[in-house]
């Protein structure tokens, strides 16, 4: 089963996990990481998520997620295609970036794509043409009967 994790969910784990939503959609997302770890799950990268990691402004962070990128096994790189689609997502009132995201894994056909972000996810699940299914890290989990 292929995934796309969005910047929000690969930065989960590094959040302050007072706020028990926040604990939980960390450890949600440590469980997928695990599944993709042992190949139960395949982790899906893109040029979107590489620029908008690149965009993190705590060098720290952006070493930490990419490092849990390198778990990817397949890159999606940017097409003409992928950019129609983004850009009818964006006149849906997605933004740009996060249409990006949601385009790159639509078009190349990805299972899951996974997000924290609650009014995109709200959006994307409302947008009918779409080949993927949108969770939540937590919806995840819970799909996946683990």
């Amino acid at each position: 089963m292929r995934i796309y994790l969005d910047c929000c969910c690969l930065q989960r784990p590094f959040d302050d996990k007072s706020q028990p939503r926040i604990a939980v959609e960390a450890e949600a997302v440590l469980v997928i990481l695990a599944l993709c770890e042992t190949e139960q799950l395949i982790l899906i990268s893109s040029d979107a998520l590489l620029f908008e990691i690149d965009c993190i402004p705590d060098q720290d962070r952006k070493d930490d997620v990419l490092e849990i990128l390198k778990l990817a096994k397949e890159p999606v790189e940017l097409t003409q295609e992928i950019e129609i689609l983004a850009r009818r997502l964006e006149v849906s009132g997605i933004k740009p970036l996060d249409a990006l995201h949601l385009a790159s894994a639509s078009v190349s056909k990805i299972d899951y794509f996974c997000t924290c972000d609650d009014k995109f996810l709200k959006k994307a699940i409302n947008f009918e043409d779409l080949n993927i299914k949108v969770v939540s890290p937590t919806e995840l989990v819970m799909e996946l009967d683990i």
